[in-house]
């Protein structure tokens, strides 16, 4: 199947064309055709199997079709994500898919950690609105954005969303978008509140549940795992790194402070790294991925929550340096590598006390580790 199939405009498809995408993904298949007859979905789908272009390209093909209204405040679509990364993230897919459309059609992200002021002048005419949960609402009570002509509401990452941290500001949110309207939750793991929230929000939806065609995700990311105690693990990682030549591996640990400390150690002993986190400001957190992207910094030391905003194609590495507390989150910080076909290697860190844990961990992912004690190395 191509893109042309799914009757997507010709200005669409040359827009696909010139961003490298050559044949549409599994959820991309199912979502695009099911979301521009205006159904509601829940689609489940692995990090890195093209969710984001799967609800953006049936937004820009169901609003080519109206008249350029006059400028105002209301934008037609809203796209809520979890993270600031994530919002720039699906910021760019979406101008990049929007160029040269027969009507101009302007998207935006809002998020905190930088200056309201410009965002609330930037918002006039914008018909597509990424936002992060609390900044939306910070807008909402300055009267730079009205709600109530949003036609198409987007979940990314749905299962964040809904951690009992947004959920005062998503009731609020949802409470100022008009009844009638399209709903779309995207995640890459179905959990009891995303469907809690299926049965609330949306209206006879259809669930698209994607298993990767031919080759299950999961299995393209070598696992690997070190019995390894608290004092050594920084010597182990440097040490891996090293022998492994690893030139771009992104490291997660539990905090930001642990993020700072760890990044700094490397830097000391002449490894390129920097730490990125939500104590960051959004300045320094843009330009540590830049710099990740770009191969300036070698190791990128990050905390759960940002890793949601980190997509990289073909990266090749990551270390849990410390336990995620849920399979979950496991299960996306290993999904940053082996993503869009390309194999990685996850290595993961485990104290003796963590093994029950951690065996917890593996079954719900239904993955074996052969696990290496690390006593046994000379670093």
């Amino acid at each position: 199947m191509s893109f042309a199939d799914l009757s997507l405009h010709p200005a669409i498809l040359a827009n696909i064309a010139a961003a490298g995408y050559s044949s549409p993904t599994p959820i991309q298949r199912q979502a695009i055709p099911t979301i521009c007859k205006g159904r509601d979905i829940l689609g489940i789908a692995k990090t890195g199997s093209g969710k984001t272009a799967s609800f953006v390209l049936p937004i820009l093909q169901q609003l080519i079709g109206h008249s350029q209204q006059e400028k105002n405040r209301q934008p037609k679509a809203l796209i809520l994500v979890p993270t600031r990364e994530l919002a720039m993230q699906v910021s760019e897919v979406a101008k990049s898919l929007s160029n040269q459309l027969p009507r101009h059609m302007s998207s935006m992200a809002v998020y905190g950690g930088v200056s309201i002021n410009p965002q609330m002048k930037a918002l006039y005419g914008v018909e597509i609105l990424i936002a992060t949960p609390g900044r939306l609402l910070d807008l909402q009570r300055s009267n730079a954005v009205d709600l109530s002509k949003v036609q198409i509401l987007v979940l990314d990452e749905a299962d964040k969303l809904l951690n009992l941290g947004f959920k005062e500001e998503m009731e609020e949110v949802i409470s100022l978008l008009p009844d009638s309207r399209q709903n779309l939750l995207f995640s890459a793991t179905l959990t009891d509140q995303l469907e809690s929230l299926n049965r609330v929000l949306l209206s006879d939806p259809q669930v698209i549940k994607i298993a990767e065609e031919g080759e299950d995700t999961e299995q393209l990311i070598n696992l690997s795992g070190y019995f390894v105690s608290d004092d050594r693990k920084g010597p182990l990682l440097r040490h891996l790194i090293k022998e492994l030549k690893m030139k771009q591996v992104l490291v997660f640990v539990s905090s930001g402070a642990k993020a700072d400390r760890i990044a700094n150690k490397l830097y000391k002993n002449g490894i390129e790294a920097q730490a990125i986190h939500g104590k960051k400001s959004q300045g320094a957190r843009t330009r540590a991925l830049q710099d990740f992207k770009s191969g300036a910094v070698q190791v990128l030391v990050a905390t759960d929550l940002i890793s949601r905003g980190i997509d990289i194609n073909a990266l090749p590495f990551v270390v849990n340096y410390e336990l995620p507390r849920s399979p979950r989150d496991f299960v996306h910080r290993v999904g940053r590598t082996g993503r869009a076909g390309d194999t990685g290697l996850a290595i993961t860190f485990v104290t003796r006390d963590e093994t029950h844990h951690f065996k917890v961990i593996l079954k719900k992912m239904k993955r074996y580790m052969d696990m290496v004690d690390s006593t046994q190395l000379e670093f």
